[in-house]
């Protein structure tokens, strides 16, 4: 899909460059989203053609990532439309572009609540909330027993274990994730089974924690304590799905507290996820 245009009115919704995924990213954080300072490249790895950007007489105005994972399942993110430029019904143009291009595959996303409403309108349905708490990182134990670097476990047993926490391949991304600058991955490996792993990555502001995915409670506890002494004194974020009771006991105990939520929804029937073994998202943007 090369875009779509309104000639008339001097708008048009393309694909974004590289540089323009970077512009994106950068509007992102004036939302006060803070993203991660190399979500761009990482984001971009999970499918390069799946970045939108609305321009009107030439100006970049708004923006909506629409990553098609695989032929049955994409994720809608990013989609910022700049303040002045709001209200003129250019969002809803950027935002049925990135629908269009994801066809009929199952979509997710992470929305803030109040514009549930509007995302239903468009045939999405809630599934559960995700809560992001954030605090200040403590310092502790950077490696217990059972923690390696996670880029030392076969990528192909990442993977797989990967896989049952995310509805369909995401190798290149997740590939990018784990090898981005100043990221911490750890994995949980019990005789020789892989049990568990987490990444830690810098952001505008402190760090965030994610994913965290581990087949029980004290492996996310080891993973969460370890990851989180790479950064101790900084704000730390960890977003945990509402429906995972262990998850939010997590947070808790290490002092972290609610700032911010989101509605995840599905246009169809909601994944078949463990949430009770999702103790951390990979990013509200792709999932």
């Amino acid at each position: 899909m090369i875009g779509t245009s309104d000639t008339a009115h001097g708008f048009i919704v393309r694909t974004m460059n590289a540089d323009e995924v970077n512009l994106t990213i950068e509007w992102a954080a004036r939302e006060g989203w803070n993203p991660g300072l190399h979500d761009a490249n990482c984001f971009r790895a999970g499918d390069p053609d799946g970045f939108f950007i609305g321009e009107l007489h030439g100006e970049p105005v708004g923006s909506i990532s629409a990553v098609a994972y695989d032929g049955q399942f994409g994720f809608i993110g990013l989609y910022i439309v700049r303040p002045e430029f709001r209200g003129q019904g250019l969002g809803l143009r950027i935002w049925q572009h990135g629908i269009a291009y994801l066809g009929q595959r199952n979509i997710g996303l992470d929305g803030v609540v109040a514009q549930q409403a509007n995302y239903r309108k468009s045939g999405f349905e809630l599934a559960y909330r995700n809560i992001r708490f954030q605090g200040i990182a403590e310092a502790g134990a950077t490696n217990g027993p059972s923690l390696v670097d996670a880029r030392s476990v076969p990528f192909d047993r990442l993977a797989a274990y990967d896989s049952q926490f995310f509805p369909a391949p995401r190798e290149a991304f997740l590939h990018a994730w784990f090898n981005q600058p100043e990221a911490v991955a750890l994995a949980s490996v019990v005789d020789g089974q892989l049990r568990g792993y987490g990444a830690l990555r810098r952001c505008r502001e402190g760090r965030k924690i994610g994913p965290l995915f581990a087949d029980d409670a004290q492996t996310a506890e080891t993973l969460f304590t370890a990851l989180a002494a790479h950064c101790p004194g900084e704000t730390v974020a960890l977003d945990v799905p509402e429906l995972n009771s262990a998850a939010v006991a997590l947070a808790e105990r290490h002092r972290l507290t609610s700032v911010f939520e989101t509605a995840r929804m599905y246009t169809k029937r909601a994944p078949d996820i463990p949430l009770a073994r999702l103790y951390g998202v990979t990013s509200f943007e792709l999932g």
